[in-house]
């Protein structure tokens, strides 16, 4: 399993300290650290990475990413395919995610649940994207919601900007895909990924909540086919 090397966990230490807008209750609540990053990680090896938003209540209590209503929504897709039941426990939700990397845009709980304002994102963003390129070696992408989609513009050239705009005004935009150039922030870190979006999958999208599992099934398909 891919661990999030000490120098980099202490830098998002330091980035939370003191953040403003940070769901200090749901950590007290919770009994948690409000500096510690909710990151999945998982294999370095993984040709797969699913990508969501900030963490919520549930991902805080239990410290995983992926774990609340909106994520089971996800592992219960995945349970499904690898051991062809359905999903009853929080055990087996962990284990139908073995195999994918795991990570999220700023992984801490925002107060509200509203999304990080574009400056906080800006300070997360050095690191997410380190974790990124330095903690796993894949290059595809299934990205949950526009928050994530649009993750992959921040510091990035015109043109990445503009195809993922493009992309995302496209009525087929969660059953195509992307390459793009992704640039980190240091020269080293580089790597050309592939973007396959996915609607949200959270219970309050009513537009696709409903159709988000055959949508994931068909993303999963196609790439564990190929």
């Amino acid at each position: 399993m891919a661990e999030l090397p000490a120098p980099l966990e202490e830098r998002f230490r330091q980035a939370a300290t003191g953040l403003s807008g940070l769901d200090y209750e749901a950590y007290l609540q919770a009994d948690r650290d409000p500096q510690s990053p909710v990151l999945g990680l998982g294999h370095r090896e993984s040709p797969i990475a699913f990508f969501g938003r900030d963490p919520g209540r549930d991902e805080v209590r239990h410290g995983v990413p992926f774990i609340g209503a909106g994520g089971k929504q996800i592992r219960r897709v995945l349970y499904r395919r690898r051991f062809s039941g359905e999903l009853a426990t929080p055990e087996q939700a962990l284990a139908a995610g073995e195999g994918y990397f795991w990570a999220n845009t700023v992984p801490y709980k925002p107060a509200g649940n509203k999304a990080w304002p574009m400056v906080i994102k800006r300070r997360f963003w050095p690191l997410v994207s380190a974790v990124l390129l330095r903690c796993w070696s894949g290059s595809q992408v299934l990205t949950l919601g526009r928050e994530a989609f649009f993750w992959f513009g921040i510091e990035q050239s015109v043109s990445v900007r503009q195809s993922l705009n493009q992309h995302w005004r496209s009525p087929a935009r969660f059953e195509t895909s992307l390459a793009i150039d992704y640039a980190g922030p240091e020269p080293d870190l580089a790597r050309r990924l592939w973007i396959h979006p996915l609607p949200h999958p959270s219970p309050l999208n009513a537009t696709w909540f409903k159709r988000f599992p055959s949508l994931l099934e068909s993303r999963l398909d196609r790439l564990e086919s190929g």
